[in-house]
């Protein structure tokens, strides 16, 4: 396992999957899909009870990809997943004890204020992700930003999507976005790892036309 920054994990591609996985089973197939179309960092979120097997098994048998751990709430979180093979963890809010939790981790906290932006980078922090993004004012609200932290680089998450997310990728201060939308509930359902894929081939060629 090649260990890398947080930023060198933002760089692997210009969209992070955001997962949900609900079956163990599902998690390799769905890991070697994405991964297959271009996108290898992986964020699988823990919003159920497969989260961390998810992990173990991705991090077990899909050598080229790269499983993140999201909605990282808690130091528990954290650990559990740092144990299931997670290499780099994500989440929704900023706090301290997680960042200081997290160390020798790639950690990506998520702020939504640009007093949240002040106290990520009175902390040490230069990479962040930016949640919920559409809801908080989108790329107005990261362009703004741009002003006061010109040394911040984010990840906007929450409301992404592949009509949105070249927009998103055009700003200076944006490397990558998360989002759900290269592998929907029911085609992980339903096996169409073929067309998640597909969907992954078209997010990574994203980089090329922000360019």
């Amino acid at each position: 396992m090649t260990e890398r920054t947080i930023e060198e994990v933002m760089a692997l591609a210009p969209v992070i999957p955001v997962l949900t996985i609900e079956r163990v089973e599902d998690a390799v197939p769905l890991a070697q899909a994405l991964v297959k179309g271009g996108l290898a960092a992986l964020e699988i979120t823990l919003r159920t009870d497969a989260a961390l097997d998810a992990i173990a098994a991705i991090s077990k048998a899909v050598p080229d990809a790269v499983p993140g751990v999201g909605t990282v709430t808690t130091v528990d979180d954290l650990n559990k997943a740092r144990a299931a093979g997670a290499q780099f963890a994500v989440s929704p809010g900023f706090a301290v004890d997680l960042v200081e939790a997290a160390a020798g981790l790639p950690y990506l906290p998520g702020i939504a204020t640009a007093s949240e932006a002040m106290a990520a980078q009175r902390a040490g922090l230069s990479c962040l992700k930016f949640f919920p993004a559409e809801a908080m004012g989108g790329q107005s609200t990261l362009q703004a930003l741009a002003g006061p932290y010109p040394r911040l680089i984010f990840c906007p998450t929450g409301g992404i999507n592949r009509d949105n997310a070249a927009g998103y990728l055009a700003l200076k201060n944006v490397r990558c976005v998360g989002g759900s939308w290269v592998a929907p509930n029911d085609m992980v359902a339903t096996g169409q790892w073929e067309v998640i894929s597909g969907l992954a081939a078209e997010a990574a060629a994203l980089a090329i036309k922000a360019d």
